[in-house]
């Protein structure tokens, strides 16, 4: 079988499956979400010996830290993937949950009422976790999902496809409703983003790179996740303690995500106080510091950032510092260079923290919190898909009624239109 035909023949079974998942009952959909839950329990030996060669492969190859960190998996991690599963299982189900309803003059009764995408296209580089949280939300939402990762987690996906969909197979849902495409070769996921007779939605979660390739090849509609070039703001108001743990925790926590920051705005009447104290704190951690001028004036150990820094996402412990005259620069720096992802202020001034919110356009605007919270399970939406920096369909975390669409539903008694 050749890649394009694996692709196919993936994307056929899907749709023979969505038919089925599109009525599927609650009942069912939560059993077999407990049922996958079970399973990674069951299986972690089998999926860590997995993931395990792929972490050996990538390692071989010199990938980065952060990139391994994206790819590994331990009992911690495989564990909340199932919490995960859990977690969604919970959640009320979003179809058929009707979202508004009327009754014309003529005496139809019209209802809008949430209804499934139909077979879900995933398309992700190195997170093996997507292929168990897109299986989950897919699944409850009542989508069928194609999956495709990325090979350098090509054994870790096909193990976790395999026993999350031989588990849910058995509580009753349709087979064909998690399929993953094995073959590596880029000629599959080229056929997948044509394969508009059987697939209704591609999203890609990953990189710059993959996302844009997605976006200009695909004859499917795509759904754009986030590139996340995230900014922090430190306003002259700021409680500079409170701006130092946000600020290291949405870098250091896990800088290898698309949540983590990547440009530290610091105002010019605390950067003399700010920046010496808290880069300590972040080169102790490892973190490389890129600034500007005003930036390296007050701490020299910083490396002279560069115009391509700024629109960066650097995915590792590397910042952008900047020092800004006043809020309104901040936000023309974050609107000229940010990726409409996650943007955070530092203030004690509500009229600056409102003005903050109001200016900046991304799909998630914090203040006094680090940008690290924008996720599907922090926001209670369980698992998620991925976050959206667009405006049409979804934007922000994809969790279980950004999978859906809807229909209307018109009840008459013999009406006819004159």
């Amino acid at each position: 079988m050749t890649p394009q035909e694996e692709a196919r023949m993936r994307a056929q079974r899907a749709k023979n499956a969505a038919r089925i998942l599109a009525y599927l009952d609650t009942g069912t959909k939560n059993r077999a979400l407990q049922a996958m839950a079970a399973a990674l329990h069951a299986h972690t030996a089998e999926i860590l010996a997995a993931n395990r060669e792929d972490i050996t492969r990538a390692k071989e190859a010199d990938y980065s830290e952060a990139f391994i960190d994206r790819l590994l998996l331990n009992e911690k991690r495989i564990a909340e993937m199932a919490g995960g599963l859990e977690e969604v299982a919970a959640l009320p189900d979003p179809v058929g949950v009707v979202l508004s309803g009327s009754r014309r003059p003529n005496g139809l009764q019209i209802l809008k009422v949430r209804t499934p995408l139909g077979v879900i296209g995933m398309v992700y580089e190195s997170r093996p976790n997507v292929t168990v949280d897109a299986a989950g939300l897919c699944l409850k939402s009542g989508n069928a999902v194609v999956l495709r990762g990325g090979s350098e987690a090509n054994r870790s996906n096909v193990a976790l496809a395999g026993i999350i969909a031989q588990a849910a197979y058995a509580q009753g849902v349709p087979e064909g409703a998690i399929e993953l495409i094995a073959s590596t070769d880029r000629s599959a996921v080229m056929e997948l983003m044509r394969l508009t007779e059987y697939v209704d939605c591609l999203i890609p979660r990953g990189g710059a790179g993959l996302i844009r390739s997605v976006v200009e090849n695909a004859k499917v509609p795509v759904i754009e996740t986030g590139v996340g070039n995230c900014h922090i703001y430190v306003d002259e108001s700021a409680d500079l303690a409170m701006a130092s743990d946000i600020v290291f925790n949405a870098k250091c926590q896990r800088p290898g995500v698309c949540n983590a920051m990547e440009t530290l705005l610091v105002h010019r009447a605390v950067a003399d106080r700010f920046l010496p104290l808290v880069a300590e704190r972040l080169e102790g951690a490892g973190v490389e510091l890129r600034g500007d001028e005003r930036a390296r004036a007050i701490v020299p150990t910083m490396k002279a950032a560069t115009e391509e820094d700024w629109g960066t996402e650097y995915l590792a412990l590397i910042l952008a510092v900047a020092v800004v005259d006043s809020l309104d620069a901040a936000i023309e720096h974050i609107t000229r260079y940010g990726t409409k992802h996650s943007e955070a202020i530092v203030t004690s001034d509500y009229e600056a923290g409102q003005r903050f919110l109001q200016r900046v356009d991304a799909a998630a605007v914090y203040v006094n919190a680090s940008t690290r919270f924008t996720d599907g399970g922090q926001f209670g939406l369980g698992a998620e898909i991925g976050i959206s920096n667009q405006k049409v369909h979804a934007r922000g975390p994809m969790g279980l009624e950004e999978m859906t669409s809807y229909k209307y539903v018109v009840y008459g008694d013999g009406q006819v239109r004159a």
